[in-house]
């Protein structure tokens, strides 16, 4: 099955995504996206949570290179203080 269409944007900034490529793609109401504007290119890229199996290895890694950035736990904590009052 082809996976290219076409579309238009509604007057409330709204893209229908035909039929053919979700079910191609396998996307069900509620499905989330990240959204990528570069140029004249809209890229809209599922979001997945992590598989169970892999979660604990993205953690590790995660810590590895907050620890090879010097960030420590208390550097992260003021971060995320900053981000959620909007700083």
């Amino acid at each position: 099955m082809s996976r290219l269409a076409t579309t238009r944007l509604s007057s409330k900034g709204q893209v229908v995504i035909p039929e053919a490529i979700r079910k191609a793609l396998g996307l069900r109401p509620g499905t989330e996206f990240v959204v990528v504007g570069k140029g004249d290119a809209v890229v809209l890229k599922t979001i997945t949570p992590p598989d169970p199996d892999e979660f604990d290895e993205i953690i590790a890694e995660t810590r590895r290179q907050a620890r090879e950035a010097g960030l420590t736990p208390e550097a992260a904590r003021a971060i995320v203080d900053e981000v959620r009052r909007g700083v």
